[in-house]
């Protein structure tokens, strides 16, 4: 296995790239290569002649914009450890992330100084404070900053072990940070492109190839930057050459969406299953001739079902896509990949086992294609070093089977006759009601095939009888009408008895968060709400 650095292959392509091709697009603004260049090598000096020095973390506190991947490449050129930020926590979350991560360098938006200011006397170990936006007597201006130095490259030897960590939520506890070595990550997502045809094997394999190819098609990221889908994708094309395409929006707009695709013409869209793929789908129904969307080659999702209907309905629209659908964590990359084309469909939430990927039942014994058995997904090397500053929480997640390290993050599934994956769900978000063993994602998507249902979650409420009682919240679509008793039967013609609603409560307020995940927290208030 090679060795890499993203530092060393940023530096290899800037030298070769068009300087006049676009590095960051976000609505009408472009910046171009040479000048992406010049900002982020300013910045990478900047933050090392104010104090930081290897291996320290840089916190990321922005919302999606051309700022994050130009920080981002000026953290891999200075070796400093990228730190995602939610920017929907409180600032007391937030503290726990920047203390917890031991951040020394925080680069945060304007619109988030009020929280900065809330919690700045606690934040001790932070060396230097960047704004995006005006500054202030205590953060620098980042634009000051990108624009002051030659913009000439550092000269620094870098290291294949330098450090990137993804802070994920998960289902249960405290933010965890993820810790991924850079050669690690770049091996991971070589191991996914060898499926394909050859790839760069070597640094320099990989100049030759972008000098002969070009640069990559732009890439157009949804969903955010601080979450793990946004951030790698983007990484993706970063470190191919390719254009990072945002969106200007605070939520989701699939009509901005739209005119960005027809505007910019990207070949690779990166979206967050249902939520995202749904109104596209929608849209492009009810106008069809409106938007040119030929442009796009690969459709990619993780982390939230993407429905068969909605896949359908794409690919009516764009024909020659390939539609991808990532069965992954933070903890995991690589666990299994759906694939539809218009040539052939998948079922939704059955997934291709990774080559790296192996299902266990809970004695650490291999779960047996077609047994019927559910297991949990566990992945081979090259995995994470672990999780930051928790002994704990990496032993029970990083575990050596028959003297092999896997990563297991708690998703369950069932492993069909032909050796592909049926995803039920997430452990911790399991319901157990009478002694069975309920997913929430598979009701969840039986419910979502009724044409009354906009979106659905599936949560367990405490109930004296069965111990939890599976409840439904849904988002009626326009003009329907809550039927309780039409839809129960309806997911009974898909699953077990024990595994239909007990229950069901409609609501009209969003039943995602902005990166598109489920809100299982508000849907359980909701189904308590309503006894």
């Amino acid at each position: 296995m090679a060795a890499w650095n993203f530092g060393d292959i940023l530096d290899a392509l800037e030298n070769i790239l068009p300087p006049d091709s676009p590095a960051y697009i976000h609505g009408a603004r472009v910046i171009r290569r040479a000048e992406a260049t010049r900002r982020s090598n300013n910045l990478a000096k900047a933050f090392l002649a104010r104090g930081a020095v290897t291996g320290d973390k840089i916190a990321f506190y922005m919302h999606n914009r051309p700022e994050y991947c130009e920080t981002l490449s000026a953290a891999f050129k200075a070796r400093l450890t990228h730190v995602n930020v939610n920017y929907r926590y409180t600032p007391d979350e937030v503290f726990y992330i920047f203390d917890n991560s031991d951040a020394a360098v925080v680069v945060y938006g304007q619109e988030f100084r009020d929280a900065i200011i809330a919690i700045r006397a606690r934040l001790t170990k932070v060396k230097l404070f960047v704004e995006v936006g005006d500054g202030t007597d205590f953060a620098e201006s980042f634009e000051a900053l990108a624009n002051s130095g030659d913009g000439t490259p550092l000269k620094i030897i870098r290291a294949p072990d330098d450090l990137l960590f993804i802070y994920t939520g998960g289902t249960t506890g405290m933010p965890k940070g993820v810790m991924w070595t850079h050669t690690d990550m770049r091996e991971v997502t070589l191991a996914a492109q060898r499926l394909l045809g050859p790839v760069p094997e070597t640094l320099e394999a990989l100049v030759e190839a972008t000098q002969a190819l070009g640069p990559a098609g732009a890439s157009l990221i949804a969903p955010p930057l601080m979450h793990g889908t946004g951030l790698l994708t983007a990484m993706a094309a970063m470190l191919t050459g390719g254009a990072v395409i945002t969106l200007t929006q605070l939520h989701y707009d699939v009509e901005e969406l739209l005119t960005a695709i027809h505007t910019h013409r990207p070949v690779n869209l990166t979206l967050v299953g249902d939520p995202f793929a749904r109104p596209l789908a929608d849209a492009l129904d009810q106008a069809p001739q409106r938007y040119d969307v030929s442009s796009l080659e690969r459709i990619t999702s993780s982390g939230v079902m993407w429905s068969l209907d909605v896949k359908r309905t794409l690919l009516r629209h764009m024909p020659n896509a390939i539609l991808a659908d990532a069965f992954s964590s933070s903890e995991a990359l690589g666990l299994g990949t759906s694939i539809m084309t218009a040539a052939g469909e998948t079922p939704t939430a059955q997934f291709a086992l990774g080559g790296r990927a192996r299902v266990f039942d809970e004695q650490d014994r291999p779960v047996l294609p077609g047994s019927g058995q559910s297991g949990l997904v566990a992945v081979a090397p090259p995995i994470p070093v672990g999780y930051y500053k928790d002994a704990e929480k990496t032993a029970r997640t990083f575990r050596q089977i028959d003297g092999v390290r896997y990563a297991i993050p708690g998703d369950w599934c069932r492993v069909e006759a032909d050796g592909s994956l049926t995803l039920l769900g997430r452990g911790s978000a399991c319901i157990n009601t009478a002694g069975e063993k309920v997913f929430p994602e598979e009701v969840e998507e039986a419910l979502k095939t009724h044409p009354d249902i906009e979106d659905a979650l599936v949560v367990g409420v405490p109930h004296p009888k069965w111990g939890q009682s599976v409840t439904g919240v849904v988002r009626l679509r326009d003009k329907a009408q809550l039927d309780e008793r039409g839809l129960i039967d309806h997911v009974r013609q898909h699953l077990a008895a024990y595994k239909s609603p007990k229950r069901l409560v409609a609501t009209s307020s969003s039943l995602r968060a902005p990166n598109g995940k489920a809100d299982y927290k508000t849907a359980l208030n909701i189904a308590t709400a309503e006894g």
